[in-house]
């Protein structure tokens, strides 16, 4: 739906005055599909203004209040000043205007990713790869033996080296229900210490000479929040989950310098190649925060970054310190207020409420018990077991405390849970949050909520709530079939992914994809989002929708990549849709999200990334 009478060309200085007021209301999520552009008649020309880009002739999909479709965008300053039809933007033309015409291309509000890894997935794009692929014990033996052939820093000297293995795809090793052990690792051809990484970030692997390099022995207990994988006598089997993989991730030596550059330079390039123009780092350190402001400095952040530093209690620690040291790091690496170039911004703190509720870990807090199989492999008999996962790594009253100490800090927290106990205690502690002084003025996001209980489907927009949601992994996949649905009983299973639910409920939906727990690709889990379907080529196995659940509308996939994302960093008044007065952050498409096939939203190519007006990325296809 097109709302006219909804153009104006603006003066630079109401563009100003417009971008520093105080930030509107949450945008309510949007169910509504785009229409085509309505011709409107200009309201207030100013003559005098002269634009630095025009964008013409295209379909511009603004991601305002009505989610209006117009024909023309100009840019000046780095600010947009005019939305209109392409009479109205021929008006600002003058000598040195650059007119772009899309021929009808797709121009949008940059996205903005609520939720990765940065420092994580440039540094992965540099380290032996699993690529995510599902395998089987021999594919994955060969693949990290071909990396240990192939490693020409060896040499022959250097047997205590660690190798480390990225982007495992635990949860898909074939077939169903394998799993691994050191003695996995210990059939290859090496005298070094292996590491292998999760995927999803919440458990390793490691070989024989892992676990002794490491001290793990019988004698050694499960640290807080982690759990030591044994055998029936009680050897340590090398599978670390959560925080016990710090017994081992602790003795690898830190990134240098340049290696944290080199993967914050890596990150950023696949980030404007997505279109991302804003993201979160949701557990950051000062390292990478180091890095990228080094490359801030350089005229080379081609997005506009903001950090969430972790606050931990263990070993000690209080609420009151954890969040000093993070206003320390605030102090250190912080830019200030929001302006046309991209700048760091250390306004959040990441808390850790739960692991994952997939096999093998069950690491996801459950208000009821896993089920298990009583019955044989050949004779199965589901039914609750004895375990609803771990106690919650914040107890209510930690908790608490340590939002309220957040709050008066004017830190917003964003809490991963995953299993539905822990969306429960986290909206628990939220809702005494409100009723403090210093709380109603916070945003807090729940990143993640693979399964919600029902009952607390409205707490998130009666809260004031925004679900940071991963739309790709609402599909048939390993993880959420083999690994997931027989351990959750099949009344719990078809809550799994609650996407549409929280939506209808009236939740504000923003999208985080947590790169690099899957590869960077925005189309394809926006696709996810609209359709709950695998990738055509995925396997018969993974065919058809996961669950009953319907997936999302299109505009508001679109909208919680956007302008709910930016409402996340306290940003939504200066990106996220397309309006006067904003920061050009945009992008043009190759193809129409609105009017193409639904699976064909997987195949969108960005063709043009703009960051303050600044092209940061252009495809040899953008003419």
């Amino acid at each position: 739906m097109t709302r006219p009478g909804s153009f104006a060309v603006l003066a630079l200085a109401l563009a100003l005055t417009l971008a520093h007021a105080a930030p509107a209301a949450p945008a309510a999520p949007a169910t509504i599909a785009a229409a085509k552009p309505v011709a409107t008649p200009l309201v207030s020309p100013i003559s005098t203004l002269v634009a630095d880009t025009i964008y013409r002739n295209g379909y511009i999909y603004t991601v305002d209040a009505n989610d209006s479709v117009q024909q023309a965008l100009a840019v000046r300053g780095g600010r947009i000043v005019y939305v209109g039809d392409d009479a109205g933007a021929a008006r600002l033309q003058g000598r040195r205007t650059t007119v772009i015409d899309l021929g009808g291309k797709m121009l949008m509000p940059g996205l903005v990713d609520g939720h990765l890894h940065p420092q994580s997935g440039g540094s992965r794009l540099l380290n032996c790869s699993l690529d995510y692929l599902p395998l089987t014990v021999a594919q994955f033996q060969q693949r990290i033996q071909a990396c240990l052939d192939s490693d020409v820093r060896l040499g022959k000297g250097d047997p205590q080296r660690w190798l480390v293995v990225v982007n495992w795809f635990q949860q898909g090793m074939l077939p169903d229900g394998v799993t691994t052990s050191a003695a996995t690792l210990d059939a290859l051809k090496t005298d070094r210490p292996i590491l292998v990484r999760s995927s999803f970030g919440h458990s390793l692997q490691l070989n024989s000479k892992g676990i002794a390099v490491a001290g793990i022995t019988v004698a050694t207990p499960d640290p807080a929040g982690g759990k030591i994988a044994r055998d029936a006598g009680g050897q340590a089997t090398g599978l670390l989950e959560d925080a016990a993989q710090d017994l081992a991730m602790n003795l690898l030596p830190p990134l240098t310098v340049a290696e944290n550059l080199a993967a914050s330079a890596k990150a950023l390039e696949a980030m404007r190649r997505q279109g991302i123009t804003s993201f979160l780092d949701a557990y950051t350190d000062p390292e990478t925060m180091t890095a990228f402001t080094t490359l801030q400095r350089q005229g080379k952040l081609t997005a506009r970054a903001h950090f969430a530093v972790l606050i931990d209690l263990d070993k000690g620690n209080t609420p009151q310190r954890a969040v000093a040291e993070l206003l320390k790091q605030k102090k250190q690496f912080d830019q200030g207020p929001t302006r046309v170039a991209p700048s760091l911004q250390v306004r959040h703190a990441k808390l850790f409420m739960d692991g994952v509720i997939s096999a093998p870990a069950f690491t996801g807090a459950m208000l009821a018990p896993y089920w298990v199989n009583k019955g044989t492999e050949q004779q199965p008999d589901w039914q609750p077991g004895s375990s609803n996962g771990p106690a919650t790594y914040f107890s209510q009253a930690a908790l608490r405390s340590t939002l309220d100490v957040l709050a008066r800090a004017g830190i917003d927290p964003h809490l991963h849970v995953d299993g539905d106990r822990a969306v429960r205690e986290a909206l628990d502690a939220v809702a005494w949050l409100r009723g403090t002084p210093a709380g109603k003025q916070v945003r807090p996001a729940l990143a993640h909520d693979e399964i919600v209980d029902p009952a607390d489907y409205p707490r998130f927009a009666q809260l004031d709530v925004t679900p940071v949601l991963s739309f790709q992994w609402a599909k048939p996949a390993p993880d959420t079939l083999g690994a997931l649905k027989p351990y959750m009983g099949p009344q719990r299973y078809r809550l799994v992914q609650p996407q549409s639910a929280l939506l209808d409920a009236g939740a504000r939906i923003a999208y985080g994809s947590d790169w690099p727990v899957d590869p960077l690709d925005q189309w394809f889990a926006l696709k996810v989002g609209v359709t709950r379907t695998a990738a055509p080529d995925a396997g018969a196995e993974y065919a058809g929708r996961l669950g009953d659940t319907p997936g999302l509308p299109r505009a508001a996939v679109l909208r919680a990549i956007t302008l709910n994302a930016a409402y996340t960093l306290r940003q939504e008044r200066l990106t996220g849709s397309l309006e006067a007065g904003k920061l050009a952050d945009l992008i043009v498409l190759d193809r129409n999200f609105f009017t193409i096939p639904a699976e064909d939203i997987a195949n969108i190519k960005v063709l043009q990334t703009v960051v303050g007006g600044k092209v940061v990325y252009q495809s040899p296809a953008m003419r």
